[in-house]
């Protein structure tokens, strides 16, 4: 096996010299090196611990006080249109969807048989104000004959014409029944609606009260929404109220609150009210579920902060305040977004200094620095 052999290494003595000194003037540099930076207050305040943070003072923005809302939309006036008088249905004039007017005839429920009562009462009209007329000529022939007649003579011709108009009042109530059921058996609209359903159909036999048709006034809308009782005072007739539907996404609607419950649910602990929506071209629907806001008061100065200045977690909102040096969660209740501005309702004041970055960092009590670019 083949053997190797080192030879000792020799230094020349200029050599050693040369790396001895440089080895000094390194050593000297880093030690004046780090004297300067523990003497550099700047530095000495970077060692302390604290985190760089940039801040921004709370500001103040004005906007409408809001409260939001869900609910359903239903038609403001809407009937089951009934039967009034007894018999078949002739014909069925509108269909499922079709839209009618106040007073426009819908369906007939065996109208000949209702002209011929109607005929037939007028006829028992008039025989009986030709009786009342003959009663009325008998006793005037029967004063006129004065003292000739008998009083038995002269009663008896009274009795017979009061009669006679007695029973002229009766054939006209007669009359008006039947002209009142022939007007009945031409079913007609209550009012300006669309039609929801129709429940008879022609050769059906109906009795008075049995339904026909079910109509809706959709041309007006009533937005029915529930309330917590807290709003109970704030929420007024008048009141602007803006939704929307999943009908028409990125298009808002309007109404008006027209009527307020005067009672509190005792289980949900909330109250419902209204609003008035105009819907003049149909293009919501009665029964829509939709979503959003009413106004409760105009124009407030509200406090906001920057989005990100908002830590949630597990549900709750905090907002770190600068208070000397110190870093102070905050927990905070939080309104709208506006303008990418993040509404602030308790928690914090108008001008003081929150964290808007580096918070992820903090915790309550933390010593912060803040940022000299941002300072300036």
């Amino acid at each position: 096996m083949r053997r190797f052999q080192f030879a000792p290494m020799r230094f020349h003595p200029m050599s050693l010299s040369k790396a001895l000194a440089f080895l000094l003037v390194v050593g000297l540099c880093l030690f004046s090196g780090s004297c300067s930076k523990q003497n550099n207050p700047a530095n000495a305040k970077r060692g302390d611990g604290s985190v760089p943070v940039d801040v921004q003072p709370v500001g103040v923005l004005e906007m409408d006080r809001t409260l939001s809302i869900v609910g359903t939309l239903f038609a403001k006036d809407e009937a089951t249109i009934g039967a009034e008088v007894e018999g078949r249905v002739e014909k069925t004039l509108v269909e499922f969807g079709d839209r009618v007017a106040a007073g426009q005839e819908i369906a007939f429920i065996d109208t000949a048989s209702y002209e011929a009562l109607a005929r037939q009462a007028a006829a028992n009209v008039a025989k009986a104000r030709a009786t009342a007329d003959n009663a009325d000529k008998d006793l005037v022939r029967m004063k006129n004959l004065g003292a000739i007649a008998s009083p038995s003579d002269a009663d008896k011709a009274q009795a017979v014409a009061e009669q006679a108009h007695a029973e002229v009042k009766s054939a006209e109530a007669s009359e008006s029944i039947a002209k009142l059921n022939l007007g009945r058996s031409h079913v007609k609209a209550p009012f300006e609606a669309a039609i929801a359903e129709r429940i008879a159909s022609a050769g059906d036999f109906k009795h008075v009260g049995e339904p026909l048709f079910r109509v809706v006034n959709d041309g007006v809308l009533k937005f029915i929404v529930q309330a917590p009782e807290r709003y109970a005072g704030q929420i007024q007739k008048g009141q602007s109220v803006t939704f929307t539907v999943d009908a028409w996404p990125g298009e808002t609607f309007e109404g008006k609150v027209f009527l307020i419950s005067p009672q509190v649910n005792t289980t949900t602990r909330a109250f419902a009210f209204g609003a008035l929506v105009q819907n003049a071209e149909r293009r919501l629907r009665a029964s829509t579920f939709a979503r959003g806001e009413v106004v409760l008061l105009r124009n407030v100065s509200s406090a906001v902060v920057p989005l990100d200045a908002v830590v949630s977690f597990v549900g709750i909102n905090k907002i770190f305040v600068v208070e000397n040096g110190v870093a102070r969660a905050r927990e905070v209740v939080t309104g709208r977004v506006i303008q990418k501005q993040q509404e602030v309702l308790s928690g914090v004041k108008v001008g003081e200094s929150i964290v808007v970055s580096g918070q992820t960092k903090l915790f309550d009590g933390a010593k912060v620095r803040v940022k000299e670019a941002h300072a300036r």
